[in-house]
């Protein structure tokens, strides 16, 4: 029985054994958390954030099938990220929320809208994910699994992510974004080893030009992309800002311009990147064997160009709903 790929914002359908249907599914693993957002004038508001939580949202908005694997707190900042989760259409692939408070990050929105973040999160909700919770919530039906961030340093959040990358099945797409915090990350013998860990099993990776330089800091920026990608053997998504995308491959290396626009912010706008290459690779029908496709890994990340492009048109981590690609 052959399954067609399925128009934007449809989901997706795999096959196992006696042609019985599984909808497909991508987990992102990670943290959700409160952003508190201060602005150049030191004007203070909040939002849901955490960068994996931003890349479930923006796949599950783009109408592909997502779920959020990750701690949520009972407390009431727990209760709004579930609001927010439910208002999308995102999965909580733990059931059960932790009784840990909601873990914080405090934003500091430069002139140009860039984002430096600080964490408030010592025995907090993000970190309260074990390995073996982990593993018990990650089923079949995963076509796709992308991990990063807080879940790189925490723990034991972080063995949970190795553990889960580990396990992944021969047919399973794995993407990482580092999305290297340095305020939590440097020095840190936890980060270093659970990112060489996904890393080996990594098909694509998505780097800024912020994370080549903390993860080589003596190389030039494209020098670190193509060491990585080398390092990997993955499919390296180098986002230069505004600047362009570069993707690099073992034999290729391609510059995807990026389109102007009139920025209010970058919060979020790398999560929504991630989660629209994710969700155009779903609707497409394509699978871990596909990345060696250039002209589909170029048509991905040309389409999550265009979702972050919108992202960075909006105050905070606010990815685009299907809708609104359709109409551009």
């Amino acid at each position: 029985m052959v399954v067609e790929p399925l128009p934007l914002g449809r989901g997706s359908t795999h096959v196992r054994g006696n042609c019985t249907s599984v909808p497909l599914v991508i987990t992102v693993v990670g943290e959700a958390l409160i952003d508190i957002i201060v602005d150049p004038a030191g004007n203070v508001t909040s939002v849901v954030g955490g960068a994996p939580l931003n890349t479930a949202r923006t796949i599950a908005r783009l109408g592909v099938p997502s779920t959020f694997l990750g701690g949520v707190s009972t407390d009431a900042f727990g209760a709004r990220i579930m609001r927010l989760l439910e208002a999308d259409g995102v999965g909580y692939a733990l059931g059960a929320q932790v009784d840990e408070p909601t873990t914080l990050a405090i934003a500091q929105i430069d002139a140009d809208g860039a984002a430096t973040y600080r964490f408030m999160m010592e025995g907090t909700s993000a970190a309260a994910v074990t390995p073996q919770a982990a593993l018990a919530h990650v089923g079949p039906e995963c076509s796709a699994l992308h991990v990063g961030t807080l879940g790189l340093v925490l723990q034991p959040l972080a063995d949970a992510t190795a553990a889960v990358v580990a396990a992944s099945p021969a047919d399973r797409l794995v993407m990482v974004d580092p999305n290297c915090r340095p305020s939590v990350m440097t020095s840190s013998d936890v980060f270093d080893r659970t990112l060489r860990a996904v890393l080996e099993r990594a098909d694509v990776v998505k780097v800024s030009g912020d994370d080549l330089a903390f993860i080589y800091p003596s190389m030039e920026i494209h020098d670190a992309a193509v060491r990585l990608q080398r390092e990997s053997g993955a499919v390296v998504l180098f986002t230069d800002g505004a600047k362009s995308v570069h993707v690099l491959t073992e034999s290729d290396d391609v510059t995807l311009e990026v389109p102007r626009v009139v920025v209010v912010d970058t919060v979020g706008a790398g999560d929504s990147f991630s989660g629209g290459f994710l969700a155009q690779w779903q609707t497409r029908g394509l699978g871990r064997a596909d990345v060696s496709n250039l002209d589909e890994v170029l048509s991905a990340a040309r389409f999550g160009i265009s979702v972050a492009g919108i992202t960075c048109q909006r105050p905070g981590a606010d990815p685009p709903h299907v809708q609104e690609i359709e109409v551009r």
